[in-house]
């Protein structure tokens, strides 16, 4: 046996050879040229010997040109204890099995044959690498094992990989590991460059052009200056108590009606997608008072709420209940019925279906309607604040524009956008420790 390098005519059979493979089929271009990385070459002459059984399955084969009798051993109990591989045929994988170290069979070269010629553990560390393609790839070579080389099932189970995606990954692992694929991708840096351009124009129009729409506003010099002012001219900067005591009024009040109405909104989607007769009763209801807007509550709100702060927690919550439970009957709705069929045909009664078929498939719309629910609270809850109430950012945004300190009310907006932004996150956080099915299969697209 020598080790050669590859001729000139061969010079993309590498990639070529592994796709042509089994266990590679499929695979991208950019995981079969890694693959290819890891590959040393070797030539061997007509009824050469490339390996006996009972030697070290430290090596993986694959054929590029030629053709090679593998031939088992016969405590290894193959139903086809002789087969012929040619061009992209798989051998020495024995190192892939559980509790194998030595060869199961005896290969030779029929006819001059080149092949590649990969370390098993070199390919097993690659394969862990890639939480994409790598368990497929496994998959592939089971399945080959099994159906081309016709061994037994006890004998063919392929080693499991020690990947970052296992089932025993704990939700804090693959969070950080999503945060990793994250940081790894184009996305944050193409949203700072995003921030960058948007502050970039803010300046150029209100401070360098002075454009005619934009000269009355404060340029964003003036804005952080004043944020970051131990003593800001309008009083409010990150400095002051008072900044501090807006934030966290708004976000009681925030906290107040989003769990109002995630603890009445959730049940109530849930029985408008499950129960055609609730449904029938209250959608209409549900529907005609969804789209009057929050403003237009107000005065009834202090009507019926004597407290400011009781009106203003209820005008939050009004916007949010009905995305929520509209987000959360949508979600049953789209459950497969096939589903529902299935567990009845289980033995489930309907009030398992509900509680293991209707509410694990409806998660996903319900913790996007949550997320979309706490944003619209933030706006109604500003808006709220405008007409009512003391302390709070709609407060600061509307005193400062009738008092005409604009620089706070960009303020103001500003802290508005990171606080939402904020609690959207919890949210979603939330989410995916209650669906970690989901977020690992999130982690294994890469998204």
């Amino acid at each position: 046996m020598a080790s050669v390098s590859l001729p000139v005519v061969a010079a993309d059979d590498p990639v070529a050879a592994l796709r042509d493979a089994a266990p590679f089929k499929d695979a991208s271009e950019r995981f079969l040229k890694r693959v290819a990385a890891l590959a040393r070459t070797s030539q061997f002459a007509a009824s050469e010997r490339i390996y006996a059984a009972g030697d070290a399955a430290d090596d993986i084969f694959v054929v590029v040109w030629g053709v090679v009798e593998h031939t088992f051993k016969t405590e290894a109990g193959a139903r086809e204890p002789l087969k012929r591989l040619g061009r992209g045929g798989v051998f020495g994988w024995a190192g892939m099995l559980l509790g194998q170290t030595r060869r199961l069979a005896t290969v030779r070269a029929a006819e001059p044959t080149y092949v590649l010629r990969i370390d098993t553990e070199e390919l097993v560390a690659l394969l862990e690498s890639e939480p994409l393609e790598g368990p497929h790839v496994m998959e592939r070579f089971a399945t080959m094992i099994q159906r081309e080389f016709t061994l037994p099932a006890v004998l063919a189970q392929v080693r499991r990989l020690a990947g970052p995606l296992t089932e025993e990954m704990s939700s804090v692992s693959l969070t950080l590991y999503r945060l990793s694929l994250w940081l790894k991708s184009p996305r944050p840096y193409l949203m700072v460059c995003g921030f960058a351009l948007f502050l970039l124009t803010w300046y150029l129009a209100v401070e360098v052009w002075k454009l005619p729409r934009f000269r009355e506003m404060p340029g964003i010099t003036a804005v952080v200056k004043e944020w970051l002012s131990p003593s800001p001219t309008y009083g409010l900067s990150l400095y002051t108590a008072e900044y501090y005591q807006h934030i966290a009024m708004s976000v009681w009040r925030i906290a107040q009606a989003f769990f109002l109405a995630t603890l009445l909104g959730v049940p109530v989607g849930l029985l408008l997608g499950w129960s055609r007769a609730f449904k029938e009763y209250v959608f209409p209801v549900f529907e005609l008072l969804r789209p009057i807007p929050v403003l237009a509550w107000v005065p009834l709100a202090i009507v019926m709420f004597v407290a400011t702060e009781s009106a203003v927690v209820f005008l939050a919550f009004l916007a949010s209940f009905f995305t929520t439970a509209l987000n959360t009957m949508l979600g049953v709705e789209s459950i497969d019925e096939s589903y529902i069929r299935a567990a009845k045909c289980l033995g489930a009664n309907r009030r398992q279906v509900f509680r293991h078929v209707i509410i694990p498939g409806a998660l996903p719309f319900i913790f996007t309607g949550l997320q979309i629910s706490i944003g619209v609270s933030w706006f109604s809850l500003v808006a709220a604040e405008m007409v009512s109430g003391q302390y709070g950012l709609g407060y600061v945004i509307n005193t400062s524009y009738m008092m005409v300190r604009y620089p706070t009310i960009i303020i103001g907006m500003a802290t508005l956008g990171i606080v939402g932004y904020t609690t959207s996150a919890l949210v979603r956080i939330a989410g995916d420790y209650l669906m970690e099915w989901r977020v690992r299969e999130l982690a294994l697209s890469e998204r």
